[in-house]
């Protein structure tokens, strides 16, 4: 049973500029939800709260946040509390992968990856979480990857910072339910949205696997309907969380299937 309202609840995502960040913006308005959209990228933060505004009779506010930068995430965290805003709902949305080869892989792309997809949601996450524990509630939803179960050629760096962020997560959810605190992960394969923009330039990727691609507007339905819930994980598309199955009850099986079957990089 889907959520049908967050009148009085306030959701910060990170990445709301685009793709399914800004998707999860307009659904939770569609519920009434006040949100704090926070991205590096203003101009298009102030283009999506114009339109999730219109939406919603909660509060729409925008932050400027390179969620790689630990003084910006400082500086977003100082705001908060100088306001005394509380979060209900924190979607770590923001991310970033480049699809090549591991030893075709430059130093400065594989730090900027684990910068944005793994360290700066856990600074940020932990002093967010540390001001839900004050309040004995909230929620966490951590927007991982398929490439996190599966890992294929061509996204080591990438598979590799998404098995990282479910591994937090999983140790975070334990950690977190005596406070009562919900963390969900959210694990899409390949998705149409402006990420692959830097992942795979041609576009190549996404026609070898459009029977796959995910949308973010039904995703973000689903994510927005258990904001407050104690799901454990979204998964999408089936046919890759079959595949996730496989590769860990059949490695072998896994491997042959990651290195043909979802292999289109």
């Amino acid at each position: 049973m889907s959520v049908k309202t967050l009148k009085n609840k306030l959701v910060l995502i990170t990445g709301a500029s685009s793709g399914l960040g800004e998707a999860i913006a307009y659904e939770a308005a569609k519920k009434n939800a006040s949100l704090i959209l926070c991205a590096r990228n203003v101009d298009k933060l102030q283009k999506v709260a114009r339109t999730a505004q219109s939406m919603t009779r909660g509060t729409v506010m925008i932050k400027q946040l390179d969620i790689s930068d630990y003084t910006s995430v400082e500086n977003l965290v100082s705001y908060l509390d100088k306001e005394e805003i509380v979060i209900d709902v924190l979607v770590n949305n923001a991310g970033v992968g480049i699809f090549k080869p591991f030893i075709d892989t430059k130093q400065e792309d594989i730090e900027l990856m684990f910068s944005v997809n793994v360290l700066g949601l856990m600074t940020l996450t932990q002093k967010i979480a540390l001001r839900m524990i004050e309040n004995k509630k909230g929620h966490v939803i951590n927007i991982a990857s398929q490439a996190g179960k599966i890992a294929t050629p061509k996204s080591s760096v990438y598979a590799a910072t998404k098995f990282a962020v479910l591994g937090f997560s999983n140790a975070l959810r334990l950690e977190l339910k005596p406070f009562g605190i919900h963390v969900l992960t959210v694990n899409p394969g390949p998705m149409r949205t402006a990420f692959f923009d830097t992942a795979d330039p041609t576009g190549e990727y996404l026609k070898q696997v459009s029977g796959f691609v995910t949308e973010p507007e039904k995703l973000a339905k689903k994510v927005v309907d258990n904001f407050g819930k104690s799901k454990r994980e979204i998964n999408t598309p089936w046919i890759m969380e079959v595949g996730s199955i496989g590769y860990t009850l059949f490695p072998r099986l896994g491997d042959f299937l990651a290195g043909g079957l979802f292999n289109k990089k």
